[in-house]
């Protein structure tokens, strides 16, 4: 999800941002992807708490006054029930079409629709490693949810800094998951994004495995233990090809519009939940 585009690139972004990717550079497998034998457990959430847990989330607001980057139309809520909840040991974001309850937030930015976006940023980051999202996704035309990563470093800009795309699912093109790297040299304002896309019917009335192994001479992003996308560290030291050694943090959200939204928005579609089992990070050595 291209969320910290800098003003330089906002006018390429606005067209290329809401690009297929697998139009662009496919680096699509496919190889089994199932947690390495030596990793362990470091940190992981299983929703068996009544509410978010504070310790482990952050909300997301920050662009909700000025509108949020590609074109999206939704307000990111931070614990309004509507929009997030746990219920029955599951985390569900639920995307709304609704322009909220007067009196409006003070952050409200005039959309007509609500969701939520929740990080790890300041609370957990992590280099390298087995991550593992299961989850059942929303669905409708206008929908996007997302799995991903970005830098911890909070001046890292984008793309330089890199993004990791576990999983994007945009709901004109149901049943197909799309996993992408995002860096200086290969990006979706340029047309140069390094990934691929895998076919999955049930997308949205299933839970499936979404599952990223990173480590340093490579990332695999896959499903259900089968890796669809490998991208190698072919050019060791080049930052603008791979500047994967620096800690991420973990991003899960539902957004309405931009990529989601290229071929309109059925609001028949709302309210679309997203729906988080658990979340799993393993690494080795520890």
């Amino acid at each position: 999800m291209l969320k910290r585009i800098i003003a330089s690139l906002l006018l390429l972004a606005s067209s290329s941002a809401l690009a297929d990717p697998k139009g662009e550079a496919n680096y699509s497998v496919d190889l089994p992807n199932s947690r390495p034998a030596d990793a362990r457990l470091v940190w992981s959430d299983e929703f068996d708490l009544p509410v978010v847990d504070a310790r482990k989330w952050a909300f997301d607001t920050s662009r909700n006054k000025l509108g949020w980057w590609n074109n999206e139309l939704q307000y990111y809520a931070a614990g309004r029930r509507e929009n997030v909840r746990v219920a029955d040991g599951r985390l569900v974001i639920e995307a709304r079409h609704d322009d909220l309850a007067d009196p409006k937030p003070a952050d409200w930015g005039g959309q007509r629709y609500s969701s939520a976006k929740l990080m790890t940023q300041g609370l957990a980051d992590w280099t390298y490693g087995f991550f593992e999202v299961r989850a059942k996704l929303a669905c409708g035309r206008g929908t996007w949810p997302a799995i991903w990563m970005m830098p911890a470093d909070p001046t890292a800009p984008w793309p330089q800094g890199g993004e990791i795309d576990i999983m994007e699912h945009v709901g004109w093109d149901q049943g197909t998951v799309h996993g992408t790297l995002h860096t200086g040299k290969y990006n979706h304002a340029m047309h140069t994004a390094r990934g691929g896309a895998s076919k999955l019917p049930d997308v949205c009335g299933a839970f499936h495995r979404y599952q990223l192994d990173w480590n340093k001479d490579r990332i695999l992003i896959g499903v259900d233990d089968r890796a669809y996308v490998r991208i190698d560290n072919d050019q060791p030291g080049d930052v603008g090809a791979w500047p994967f050694d620096k800690p991420q943090y973990l991003i899960l959200n539902l957004a309405v519009g931009g990529w989601g939204g290229r071929q309109g928005v059925d609001d028949a579609a709302f309210p679309a939940r997203f729906e988080v089992d658990y979340v799993r990070v393993y690494q080795r050595g520890r």
